[in-house]
């Protein structure tokens, strides 16, 4: 590297290779040999590369006692960001290489794995490994981060109390992968353990169970969650205003617009130079995907934040029992230096509903709104956005939120 972290050639405000390795370090000398004991979260991965053939195993820090808040991402909103990276590069990746179908038939080593999946507090573990285990910075916008990690030998928990309602699904082998989930959510087992539990294929029909990349794991029980609020909030009535939610975290700024329409849904992201998405460009690039009343039926390009935050909207639209179209707008600046995973859109977009809305009666006075609160000119927002084109443009048959076009013109030069 020829910025070594000093130049900040990258643009950013700070090195996140730096404050991801400066982590890792402080770790290591803990972690220096092939055996390693600690209380896992508990907390397990399964990895994607070379699949259908995987690596299964536990995550173990090398500390004693309350671990938990390691791998509970609902609890992660208002820490600093260096917090989450120097207590998630504790974690040792155990590393076993098993076929996704062998759920029942990959041994010791995956059923002490699946155990921890299933525990409802820290366990004590004892990790064996073929070597010490390393690692290099790895930064993903899906997962987490998580530490170092080695090829897994021995793996021994000790007394583990085990989630009653996640221990039932696990027994049912007549119940469906998607039945599982819905019922642990409704029964309010946190979003990130059923996430964990279903990666090491704690869930579905018996012999159809497989082990699912915990990357895959975690949309696809977003998915599934968001999929089933959906057809609930469609039954019910509109909300009575517009509504803005506001949430920030890690220089990652939230507005979520609630319009009392049909459902409808979308995610528009905006990335400054220096962001994750956005490296090497010298403007701002944005991007978007939406649904209407019946949802969609293609993969979301903005990937497993799209669904992250459309479950989020449709818990707080359950809470009330109400219905609306929304539009999820994320501005993202220099600061938000390294990727987290999707838990930050998720957690964050579920904080913005829990507060107070700025509330009114136009799409005019929304607007205005929104101009104060983002950096963003609003008419580079609406050009991308499906949603609020629709509802800016289109009349509706009662005249609803009534808005003229014209009211938002866009210059020329930009269009």
């Amino acid at each position: 590297m020829s910025c070594r972290g000093a130049k900040l050639l990258c643009g950013k405000s700070r090195c996140p290779i730096m404050v991801r390795w400066d982590s890792m370090m402080k770790t290591a000398p803990m972690i220096d040999r092939v055996n390693l004991d600690g209380s896992s979260p508990p907390g397990v991965f399964v990895g994607r590369f070379g699949y259908p053939k995987v690596f299964v195993g536990p995550l173990v820090p090398p500390v004693h006692g309350d671990t938990q808040i390691l791998d509970s991402p609902e609890e992660w909103v208002g820490l600093p960001m260096d917090d989450i990276v120097r207590f998630r590069s504790q974690l040792v990746r155990g590393m076993h290489r098993v076929h996704v179908s062998d759920v029942e038939r990959g041994g010791r080593l995956v059923d002490s794995t699946r155990e921890l999946a299933l525990a409802t507090s820290p366990a004590e573990v004892e990790a064996g490994f073929s070597r010490k285990p390393h690692g290099r910075v790895i930064l993903d916008d899906n997962v987490q981060p998580f530490g170092p990690s080695a090829p897994l030998t021995r793996l021994d928990v000790g007394t583990l109390k085990v989630d009653s309602v996640l221990d039932r699904a696990y027994s049912d082998t007549d119940l469906k992968a998607r039945d599982a989930v819905l019922e642990l959510f409704d029964g309010r087992v946190p979003v990130s353990k059923i996430q964990r539990a279903f990666s090491v294929g704690a869930f579905g029909i018996g012999k159809d169970r497989r082990f699912v990349p915990t990357r895959w794991s975690i949309t696809a029980v977003d998915d599934t969650i968001g999929k089933t609020l959906r057809e609930h909030v469609k039954a019910s009535p509109l909300i009575n205003e517009i509504r803005v939610y506001e949430a920030v975290g890690y220089d990652d700024r939230f507005l979520v617009v609630m319009i009392p329409r049909p459902w409808r849904y979308e995610l528009i992201e905006a990335w400054y130079p220096n962001t994750l998405w956005n490296p090497l460009g010298r403007e701002v690039v944005m991007f978007g995907d939406h649904e209407g009343f019946e949802g969609r039926t293609t993969y979301a390009s903005i990937g497993g934040c799209y669904y992250a935050a459309r479950l989020a909207v449709g818990e707080a639209l359950i809470r009330e029992r109400r219905q609306a179209a929304t539009v999820i707008l994320r501005e993202t600046h220099p600061g938000y230096i390294m990727p987290i995973g999707v838990w930050n859109v998720r957690e964050h977009v579920r904080e913005a509903l829990r507060r107070r809305p700025a509330v009114f009666d136009t799409m005019a006075r929304t607007l205005s709104h929104l101009r104060t609160r983002l950096d963003i000119p609003m008419e580079r927002y609406v050009r991308v956005s499906e949603v609020l084109k629709h509802v800016l443009y289109q009349r509706t048959f009662d005249e609803f939120v009534p808005l003229d076009a014209g009211r938002l013109a866009i210059p020329a030069s930009q269009a």
